[in-house]
């Protein structure tokens, strides 16, 4: 996406991330459900008068990204390192955050490393840098803490309703020479590890996106595809948001037919190869010459 100046409705979806951004640091906390920390960021998006970009996701210790809780999910917080990712969108705007919160109290020095690599890299970004620039930043104020990125996961583009499009921000030099142009909305997010700097994709997904419509022979699971089409479009959807809607069972099983027909993606938690712990800092950025952060706080006031 390319724009002249932020619109009202891209100012407005990130002035909301911010806003539950740092709601989630108050609920995150030892003996806190993560279903009902969940449904509550889930909620104040709605109040606030936006959408999920994507099922708001808190992903634990090794996990980077995708986790989120499915119906029934009895899990209590209590020393876990916490990355609060969330998504907003209104009329398609997307303001895409994320933020760490270590609860165990061992780990300040990897979530400054990824806050320090994500500041890093918005003093970097201008019209005309080069992608492979902004990593090099980010892994150096990374490396310089003694940890890695992670390697094969990147910021990226945000388009109208579409949370990764081109251009892949990189959280490393990985040699780019793409440029940057005036007016790109990018979300960066640098992620530290002290493992391998590599996630690799577990086996049981609560998240979904709609891939293509297509015939299906079951009746629940056509009606289960044209209420995510209607609703979702292509942006990530959870399994959990079906299941309040229809019967469990029904859900299940029109999943696992979509999935088998290429109608669905799944998206499963993504862990750190080695088990290494994972902090993330993502801010929205658009990019001007110097680069404007539509979800800091500061632009908020």
């Amino acid at each position: 996406m390319i724009l002249k100046e932020p619109t009202p409705e891209l100012l407005k979806a990130c002035s909301i991330a911010a806003q539950v951004r740092e709601y989630a640091r108050t609920l995150v906390k030892p003996g806190a459900s993560l279903l009902e920390v969940t449904d509550k960021l889930e909620k104040r998006i709605h109040e606030l008068g936006a959408e999920p970009a994507f099922p708001t996701q808190l992903s634990l210790n090794h996990i980077a990204a995708h986790n989120y809780p499915d119906a029934g999910e009895k899990l209590v917080l209590s020393n876990e390192v916490v990355k609060i990712d969330v998504g907003v969108h209104v009329k398609g705007y997307i303001g895409d955050t994320a933020v760490t919160v270590d609860l165990s109290g061992k780990y300040g020095k990897m979530v400054e490393a990824a806050e320090a690599a994500l500041a890093a890299a918005i003093k970097v970004v201008k019209p005309g840098v080069e992608l492979r620039q902004i990593g090099a930043a980010i892994l150096g104020e990374i490396s310089k803490r003694g940890f890695s990125p992670v390697r094969n996961l990147s910021g990226h583009g945000l388009d109208s309703f579409e949370i990764h499009s081109a251009p892949n921000i990189p959280n490393y030099d990985n040699g780019d020479t793409t440029r940057l142009e005036k007016g790109q909305l990018i979300a960066i997010e640098p992620f530290a590890t002290d493992g391998a700097g590599i996630v690799q994709e577990g086996a049981y997904a609560t998240l979904f996106a709609l891939v293509k419509e297509a015939p299906v022979r079951l009746p629940a699971a056509r009606k289960i595809m044209k209420y995510i089409a209607e609703n979702y479009g292509e942006l990530v959807f959870a399994k959990r948001w079906l299941k309040a809607k229809f019967p469990a069972i029904e859900v299940e099983f029109a999943l696992r037919t979509m999935l088998q027909a290429g109608i669905v993606r799944a998206y499963p938690p993504l862990g750190e190869q080695q088990r290494g712990i994972v902090t993330q800092a993502e801010h929205t950025v658009l990019v001007t010459d110097p680069a404007l952060v539509l979800t800091s706080l500061s632009q908020q006031s």
